[in-house]
């Protein structure tokens, strides 16, 4: 089964880090990463811009408006993704935990939807 790990950090706080701690927490996701290749779980990840060059399209009416950030205020901005394939969501749940953002911020795990044949 495929599972979505998205990770939600607090960019305000990873705005704060020194070059070092950015180069450790660059390594850990490294190696993180290479820990999903050599099990067979990782299919795909990616880390997303800032979220202040988001923008949320609505439709109001039949007609769209785009509108500035994030949908909604929170602590923590969706940071990035990562695409795995895991037996069940016990063992996803493993990988999240072993994320290095669990540390700092919070993993979201969802089961992606296959439709039925």
């Amino acid at each position: 089964m495929k599972y979505m790990l998205m990770g939600y950090v607090d960019e305000a706080q990873l705005g704060t880090l020194s070059q070092e701690q950015v180069q450790a927490a660059l390594g850990a996701h490294m190696a993180y990463v290479q820990a999903l290749k050599e099990a067979g779980a990782w299919l795909d990840n990616r880390r997303l811009v800032g979220s202040s060059t988001a923008a949320t399209v609505r439709l109001k009416d039949g007609k769209s408006q785009v509108l500035d950030g994030p949908y909604s205020d929170t602590k923590e901005q969706f940071g990035g993704y990562w695409l795995i394939e895991a037996p069940d969501m016990d063992a996803a749940l493993a990988w999240a935990a072993r994320c290095p953002i669990a540390q700092h911020g919070v993993m979201e795990v969802r089961q992606v939807w296959a439709p039925s044949a």
